[in-house]
């Protein structure tokens, strides 16, 4: 470890000093400290067990039990030179979190004493509880045998002193019960599927990656005006609040300077990301005030992946050591921006060539062409199937509403792109010519030539090109990436194989190659030019438009997860291998329970804070004015006593109508729990939550929220928004 030199931060809540670590080294001699990447390998690996597997990594190939007690022995050493002394298998199950069980590196050495120890047999293979995490009915409380198995394409690392091994988590019986186990098995399907297209222009391709760039949105708030929300703490998201006086209309937050007490925690953070081979690289202020943003290089998805759920916990450690909490809830205040995790993806070949990128001859742009028109058929095909993949309870607050996608799936191409589609389906002869990025002249002196890139962006668009990639804008910000990638990919993948099967046999029918695949390109753009959009995906026409093309407009999250078991959704997932039909099954189950657990949390939080803090606070200032009404009427003739207690007079009416509203739509709140919860089906129940729950509790927060504007701001009993959402 090199020396660190630190520099101290004043808090605005403590007045205690922080340090920030701010390494002298540049960010090149301590990336990936912390990462048994090929350098590690090459170090503390035998020549023949680096090559061995490094041949694996790279073609997929499995690894000999002999080669993996020779990985498993160096990189024990590796990590116990590094500071390790525990390991642990670390998996995503399916709560969109990850899991992990420690171990010591000790066995007993026969002789009353123990030695340290690492074989290849833990190195590949554990055995978690799988009755414990959410598996949708795959197994049983009793039944508690489940797998975990290394996942050799992602390196190994030391968080906090414990040498972590990312790994797919099975059941006894086979089916996944994680997100990693369907991500790989997508990510296999895109790989061969867009090789067989891809070998038709350059035969020299032998892998497709997949890659993957997100964009992680987050607020922070004080940890004690944090600790002091019942409501952030248990569900992430402030359940009552009336809006600020002052949020984001001004739009002076985004892209301004980053507080000084935020720059400290941004350091920090990026230092502990580089030190474990995060790439990441932008920061900047978000569009509400205290949210933020921090994104990386682009890296493979399975990879990005994991790096994503690893600065997820990562923030939150860093965070609550300069006294802030990171809330990472899709909507944690009303009335302003919630955050997103968008996600950049795009495919690329060994060979070095961007599929998403138009290039200089007619040949490259027909690749170019046939993998757009490939995806445009995939998500138009498929939107209802992308919406559910990013749905959930929390995600449902965000949609639709402050710069965030509506629930509609479309897509957007920009002007260029667009007319290029609309020249294929008018004429199947099209010549496909790009246009070089045009300068925009700036009659500054000082400024130089602006270059315009071929496409304008449209913020409203959930899936839309941005020049060389596609960003999938409406994933959320809690978000395990995979569940977008893997139902993306997938998609994808059938519909290029579908593609590649027909243009083989009209190869073999005689046809020339490229008069094939434009033709098939044609029917593609005419099939599916319903899913392009490029207006504002906010007006009320759009939503009314969509149903008319066809599009899924389902809002209501529970029914947005019925697509993953749709006929085609179903097919399309055995064909590729992804899932299979129980897997499918299952995780519905789970994506139902949980999104009423969270309905159910949420709603048991509001209740008690309704009853036990809001109205206690309320009668209590009531009873002031009623005191202060009394004591008018005793010193004032009765004329001039009215007229001065006639605005206290009105505040206690309407407060008592207030109280009285919420008293009476908890107790609907508690009668409609009651009676959701007696539902067996996991569908029924969540539709029922949303349905009957949901409603009574946006009754519940009006009224406080009115109510808040009238209580004594000494007496009210939680911090406000304009407290939490500025930080100073």
């Amino acid at each position: 470890m090199s020396t660190l030199r630190f520099k101290s931060v004043e808090t605005a809540t403590s007045r205690k000093t922080v340090a920030v670590k701010l390494p002298e080294e540049r960010v090149d001699k301590y990336y990936a400290r912390q990462v048994f990447n090929r350098q590690k390998m090459f170090e503390y690996l035998p020549d023949d067990t680096f090559r061995d597997l490094v041949d694996a990594i790279d073609n997929k190939h499995p690894l000999s039990r002999k080669t993996a007690d020779a990985v498993a022995e160096g990189m024990k050493r590796w990590a116990i030179d590094s500071g390790a002394r525990h390991y642990t298998h670390w998996f995503h199950p399916l709560t969109d979190g990850t899991a992990e069980k420690h171990d010591s590196f000790i066995e007993h050495d026969g002789k009353g004493g123990v030695i340290e120890k690492f074989s290849g047999k833990i190195l590949v293979q554990q055995e978690p509880d799988a009755s414990s995490f959410p598996n949708g009915g795959l197994r049983n409380t009793f039944e508690a045998r489940g797998y975990s198995a290394w996942d050799i394409s992602s390196p190994a690392f030391i968080l906090n002193n414990t040498l972590c091994i990312p790994t797919v988590f099975l059941s006894y019986t086979g089916e996944s019960l994680d997100y990693k186990t369907p991500l790989l098995r997508a990510l296999n399907s895109i790989d061969k599927a867009a090789t067989r297209v891809a070998r038709f222009f350059d035969k020299d391709v032998k892998h497709v990656t997949s890659f993957l760039g997100w964009e992680q949105e987050y607020f922070l708030v004080d940890e004690a005006l944090y600790a002091a929300r019942p409501d952030l703490v248990m569900t992430g998201r402030t359940l009552m609040g009336h809006e600020s006086a002052k949020n984001q209309q001004l739009e002076d937050h985004y892209f301004g300077a980053i507080p000084k007490r935020v720059e400290a925690f941004m350091l920090e953070l990026e230092y502990e990301a580089h030190c474990l081979g995060i790439p990441v690289k932008t920061r900047h202020n978000e569009v509400a005030p205290n949210q933020f943003e921090l994104a990386p290089i682009y890296e493979e998805t399975n990879l990005a992946n994991d790096h994503n759920l690893l600065l997820m916990s990562l923030m939150s450690d860093v965070a609550r050591r300069h006294n802030f909490r990171v809330l990472l809830h899709e909507k944690p205040f009303n009335g302003v921006n919630g955050s997103g995790k968008h996600n950049n993806w795009s495919l690329g070949t060994d060979t070095g060539t961007m599929l998403f990128s138009p290039g200089k001859t007619q040949l490259q742009n027909l690749q170019f062409i046939t993998f757009i028109a490939n995806v445009m058929s995939a998500v138009y095909k498929h939107n209802a199937l992308l919406k559910a993949s990013i749905g959930s309870a929390t995600n449902a607050h965000r949609l639709g509403a402050n710069e965030a996608p509506p629930a509609i799936i479309s897509m957007f191409m920009g002007q260029q792109l667009t007319k290029i589609f609309n020249e294929i389906e008018k004429n199947d002869n099209t010549t496909i010519i790009f246009d070089e990025k045009s300068e925009m002249h700036v009659d500054v002196a000082q400024i130089p030539e602006i270059l315009l890139d071929n496409t304008d962006r449209n913020r409203t668009s959930p899936f839309a090109f941005t020049g060389n990639r596609f960003e999938f804008r409406a994933v959320g910000s809690t978000a395990n990436c995979a569940s977008a990638m893997i139902a993306l990919n997938a998609a994808v993948a059938d519909e290029l194989n579908t593609f590649a099967d027909k243009i083989e046999k009209r190869v073999a029918d005689g046809e020339e190659c490229s008069n094939a695949i434009l033709a098939e390109v044609r029917e593609l753009v005419i099939s599916s030019k319903n899913i392009l959009f490029d207006g504002n995906g906010y007006s009320k026409e759009w939503g009314e438009e969509a149903k008319r093309r066809g599009l899924d407009t389902e809002g209501a999250a529970p029914l947005m997860f019925d697509a993953y078991l749709s006929p085609e959704s179903v097919m399309m997932f055995r064909r590729t291998g992804v899932f299979s039909d129980i897997e499918l099954q299952a995780r519905n189950e789970v994506k139902w329970d949980m999104y009423t657990k969270k309905v159910q949390i949420e709603a048991r939080v509001l209740g008690d804070l309704a009853i036990n803090h809001i109205i206690p606070a309320a009668t209590r200032y009531q009873s002031l004015l009623l005191d202060n009404v009394f004591k008018i009427k005793q010193l004032f003739d009765n004329d001039s006593a009215e007229e001065i207690s006639c605005q206290d007079k009105e505040n206690i009416r309407i407060m008592a109508e207030h109280i009285a509203a919420i008293r009476k739509s908890v107790a609907e709140l508690v009668d409609a729990r009651r009676i959701a919860n007696r539902i067996e089906s996991d569908r029924e129940k969540a539709i029922a939550y949303h349905d009957t729950v949901i409603p009574p509790m946006e009754t519940i927060r009006k009224h406080i929220d009115d109510l808040e504007l009238m209580v004594d701001n000494e007496i009210w009993p939680l911090p406000k928004y304009r407290e939490m959402l500025f930080i100073r």
